[in-house]
């Protein structure tokens, strides 16, 4: 099952919003060599480019349907590239990634993976969500857990890969990072129901159980999945309180 830019768009003011709190981690400079891992429909790639006067920024994602969005947004100085993000190579001065690191398994192996690719004088600056022990994403799982959804998974669950913030830090400190700035923030978004709730994860985390049950299933996994929710947030509106981890370290010249 295809990621589909349609209904990631649904929120996008939602999800843009900690694009700024992470671009203020940045320190800002022309001319240099960037790369946004996980650049989705390319629109805040675009406004980092903007942001990086005369700068080379690439935008890497594994969705061709992400990136025939972010396509039209192509400039010189801002290009985009279908790729893995465990793959990218290069040396960059700036490595930014905006809520794609998530989707990477691994994070101790992964962190130091993606440091290896900033230059000496360069920055890392990350944005992942930390909402996973939300009842959003546990009834997920719960879903997943029951019949006949658990023999057509085969047992199968997604546990986020996310860290806490001390691990990150700590990381960073080990690579030799310095300024570092790790913390974890609530973003407060008021829904118009359950319904509404039950959109935003289908845009997301609801993808890898779609892409993995028989298309028979899904219909059904769906409804019960949102009937879960609306027993548990019967209120209207409904307040989503969404976690977010930011970080960020120079490399040493």
């Amino acid at each position: 099952m295809p990621w589909d830019p349609d209904r990631y768009r649904a929120f996008q003011s939602e999800r843009f919003a900690p694009f700024d709190d992470l671009v203020a981690l940045v320190t800002v400079r022309a001319g240099i060599a960037a790369v946004d891992l996980g650049c989705g429909t390319g629109e805040l790639t675009r406004r980092l480019a903007d942001l990086l006067s005369g700068s080379d920024v690439a935008g890497i994602d594994s969705s061709p349907q992400m990136l025939g969005e972010a396509a039209r947004l192509a400039r010189p100085g801002l290009r985009f590239t279908r790729g893995a993000i465990e793959d990218v190579a290069g040396a960059w001065d700036l490595v930014f990634s905006h809520a794609a690191l998530q989707w990477v398994d691994g994070h101790r192996d992964l962190i130091p993976r993606v440091w290896s690719l900033v230059r000496p004088g360069g920055q890392l600056a990350v944005q992942v969500p930390s909402n996973h022990t939300h009842p959003t994403h546990t009834l997920l799982a719960e879903t997943a857990a029951e019949a006949p959804f658990r023999d057509a998974l085969g047992g199968w669950v997604r546990h986020a890969p996310v860290l806490d913030t001390e691990d990150y830090a700590s990381l960073l400190f080990a690579l030799g990072g310095e300024r570092i700035t790790v913390f974890e923030k609530v973003y407060a978004h008021v829904l118009a129901d359950a319904g509404a709730m039950a959109d935003w994860v289908a845009g997301t985390a609801m993808v890898p159980y779609m892409e993995r049950l028989p298309e028979a299933l899904r219909p059904a996994f769906t409804e019960r999945y949102r009937a879960r929710l609306r027993e548990r947030f019967p209120e209207t509106p409904v307040f989503y309180p969404f976690k977010r981890t930011l970080f960020a370290a120079t490399k040493p010249a």
